[in-house]
């Protein structure tokens, strides 16, 4: 079991959470929504809890992901993208097999 960061989203994270002063790392989840079932919630851990799982992502960057949500998101790669004006996290999730057309939420 493993979630991963690319270089350039663990760049992201520590940047985030220096300018913030404090947080263990990036909070990675999920929640039921959308036309396809899931849709990923990214926020920023500032502790572990008793359900959570901790994985060593790229840079040392901790990501914390709730126990319950790993069997849908295990094996995950996030990334952090920017296109033109837009920047965002982005989700390579082997466990997908379907995606809505907005790129919203997802289905296993």
């Amino acid at each position: 079991m493993a979630i991963s960061l690319t270089d350039s989203a663990a760049e992201r994270v520590r940047g985030y959470l220096a300018r913030r002063g404090h947080g263990v790392g990036l909070r990675l989840g999920v929640r039921k929504t959308g036309c396809s079932g899931f849709a990923y919630v990214v926020d920023y851990a500032d502790d572990v809890g008793e359900g959570d799982i901790v994985f060593d992502g790229a840079e040392g960057i901790k990501v914390v992901v709730d126990g319950e949500a790993l069997a849908l998101i295990d094996g995950t790669e996030v990334d952090f993208v920017r296109d033109g004006l837009n920047e965002s996290f982005s989700f390579r999730n082997p466990n997908v097999a379907g995606e809505c057309g907005c790129g919203e939420s997802f289905s296993v």
